[in-house]
């Protein structure tokens, strides 16, 4: 691709199509057609989870060929690069975008957060049963039905919670369909299930890459290496979502200062903490936690 790579960002896909959305969290499309695809290379911050139900849909991801048919779904998780997209007359379907700190939130097993990015690696389009395409459904209905309750004061966290369920449901439909294809878990899978487990249970006082490294018995390099192959992401790049995802649960769900967070995470001191979580998250703790 000699074109240059765009990032898709959810401001752009609310822009380039009419949805249901919150914030820049969730975006939901009931016309397929209407998802960014565009023709020019652009590469995703987001995970996109799609069901085509009428007519048909070829693009190419990180230079690979695929089709999108009705019954079919697709799963993309961030920073994988579409383009060459193109779409029938016809085509109809349904379209999730879920921004990747709201995914966090809601999935917090390290299973299911592995099983999703391994089989979307692998498998970034698959079949449906009826019954399952019936399932997926009815959650997005729903789902955009609460999104629409602004007056709601728990809209976000029934939204959350109907994504987790439907989730829940989608993992059970990748367990099956794995085990149907006896789908065998490579290095890298294996490597990076082991390594999103270590940074779950260790990411308070360990944010060092070569740390991770030596607990697996393998070098930083070939480490950074696996994960990259597997999620698309580099192992800063998950450390990072996980502490600031620790950051994030205590100043919303904890009466802790900033000092004492800054403490429990081991970070140098407060000033430390605040530089390092307003680089990734936007804002300073003090502001998330009265604003977020």
């Amino acid at each position: 691709m000699n074109n240059s790579i765009i990032e898709t960002s959810f401001e752009k896909a609310k822009k380039w199509a009419s949805g249901e959305f919150i914030g820049e969290d969730l975006l939901l499309l009931d016309r397929l057609a209407d998802a960014p695809f565009p023709k020019e290379p652009r590469r995703m911050n987001f995970i996109l989870i799609g069901l085509c139900t009428r007519g048909s849909v070829s693009y190419r991801q990180d230079t690979k060929e695929l089709l999108l048919t009705p019954g079919h779904m697709i799963i993309a998780s961030e920073h994988h690069v579409i383009d060459n997209y193109r779409a029938s007359a016809d085509l109809e379907g349904l379209c999730m975008m879920v921004s990747v700190p709201f995914y966090s939130e809601i999935i917090r097993s390290v299973s299911d957060i592995s099983s999703l990015i391994i089989f979307s690696h692998q498998h970034p389009v698959f079949p449906l049963s009826e019954r399952d395409q019936q399932v997926f459904r009815d959650y997005f209905y729903v789902i955009r039905k609460k999104i629409a309750e602004s007056s709601n004061h728990y809209r976000h966290e029934l939204v959350r919670t109907l994504m987790l369920a439907m989730f829940y449901d989608l993992s059970n439909v990748l367990y099956q369909s794995s085990r149907d294809v006896h789908m065998r878990h490579k290095r890298s899978d294996m490597v990076f299930t082991q390594f999103i487990k270590l940074v779950e249970e260790n990411c308070r006082q360990e944010r060092r890459v070569s740390w991770y490294a030596q607990q697996l018995c393998i070098t930083p390099k070939y480490l950074s290496e696996l994960v990259k192959q597997c999620s698309k992401r580099t192992p800063n790049d998950w450390i990072d979502n996980y502490v600031t995802l620790e950051v994030r649960n205590m100043l919303k769900n904890s009466n802790k200062s900033v000092k004492q967070i800054a403490e429990d995470m081991h970070f140098p001191n407060q000033s430390f903490l605040g530089k390092y979580f307003k680089e990734r998250v936007g804002m300073s703790p003090s502001k998330y936690r009265r604003f977020g």
